[in-house]
C-alpha cells in the first residue's frame, strides 16, 4: 500500500490547466474538489497512523475518494 497522497494535479497531470480553470468558474466543481482532498487527506492520516481508523471506515473513505475522482474525471472529460 502507497502512503503516497493521490493530489488531483498528479492524477490530472495532461489536465491541469482545465482542473485550474473549473475550480474558479464551477462553483460544483470547486467543492468536489474540496471534498476530494478532505477525504484524501483522512486517508493520507489514517494509512500513516497519524489518526488510526478501523479497516472498514477507510475502505468506506477509499470508495468515497473513488466516486469523487470519478465525477471530476467526468467533468474534466466534458470541459
Amino acid at each position: 500500500m502507497s502512503h503516497t497522497p493521490h493530489e488531483l494535479a498528479e492524477e490530472f497531470p495532461q489536465q491541469a490547466d482545465a482542473l485550474h480553470r473549473l475550480k474558479q468558474d464551477d462553483a460544483h466543481f470547486a467543492k468536489l474538489c474540496d471534498s476530494y482532498h478532505e477525504v484524501n487527506r483522512a486517508i493520507h492520516r489514517a494509512e500513516t497512523n497519524v489518526e488510526p481508523v478501523a479497516e472498514d471506515e477507510e475502505s468506506r473513505m477509499r470508495r468515497e475518494r473513488l466516486a469523487l475522482k470519478d465525477e471530476i474525471a467526468q467533468m474534466l472529460n466534458a470541459a
